[in-house]
């Protein structure tokens, strides 16, 4: 299976079973967990220790991504 050029995730991350949630969007889904659970970007994710994967959707355009994370965060 080929991987699209472009790909882009949602995702949402937890700290613990019913925990806190934090949703992101990401164009490299393995970095970005690789960042949050090695703590080496600041901000909500850190503060909170949401390092656990919880959920993701790929996309193959940026917009959709977007449009997808902003509906998930209302």
């Amino acid at each position: 299976m080929l991987k699209p050029e472009h790909q882009y995730s949602v995702y949402i991350l937890s700290n613990k079973k019913n925990g806190t949630l934090y949703i992101g969007m990401t164009n490299n889904l393995e970095r970005r967990i690789f960042e949050h659970k090695n703590k080496l970007i600041e901000g909500f994710s850190k503060k909170y220790d949401l390092n656990i994967l919880v959920y993701f959707e790929i996309y193959q355009y940026v917009n959709d991504a977007i449009l997808r994370e902003k509906r998930l965060k209302n």
